[in-house]
């Protein structure tokens, strides 16, 4: 049961990332590169369109669940995100301003058409940080050093 289950999930998974890979070429963006793996984090998808370099998660479910499907984004992906975009863009020396997208693909659970395909744009905005000593070229707006400082109650 659990291993069909598995199988479906993935099914749907590679079902979800073909669709978006297809709504983003026919918006215009090239595809880059898919399944990104960095240590073990993961961007689905890589692509480019004049301005941007976009870092998409995509998020496919069936109509059984209660939220929408890019609700499912939460903070620990999108810091996952982050980091495996940092070093993505410090590896290809990439000088475009980037931003992350999630496309939520709601799909139906019994005729498996698509209910709802959502792309929602610059989705959120993770802190970036370095990787090793240097931030990234045009890319300093992503920088987080924090300063901490100490307030007195004085």
């Amino acid at each position: 049961m659990l291993q069909t289950h598995l199988h479906i999930r993935n099914e749907l998974g590679v079902f979800g990332e073909e669709t978006a890979c297809n709504l983003l070429t026919q918006k215009g963006y090239t595809i880059r590169e898919r399944n990104l793996k960095v240590s073990d984090k993961e961007i689905d998808i890589v692509a480019e369109n004049n301005t941007h370099i976009v870092f998409v998660e995509v998020k496919t479910r069936t109509g059984d669940y209660v939220r929408k499907p890019e609700e499912y984004v939460n903070i620990e992906k999108q810091r996952n995100m982050a980091y495996a975009a940092n070093v993505y863009i410090k590896h290809n020396c990439v000088e475009k301003a980037y931003r992350f997208d999630i496309i939520g693909i709601l799909v139906d659970s019994k005729t498996h058409e698509i209910k709802e395909l959502t792309h929602l744009e610059d989705a959120f905005c993770p802190p970036m940080r370095t990787v090793g000593k240097t931030t990234f070229s045009g890319q300093s707006r992503w920088k987080t050093r924090v300063s901490r400082r100490r307030y007195s109650t004085n």
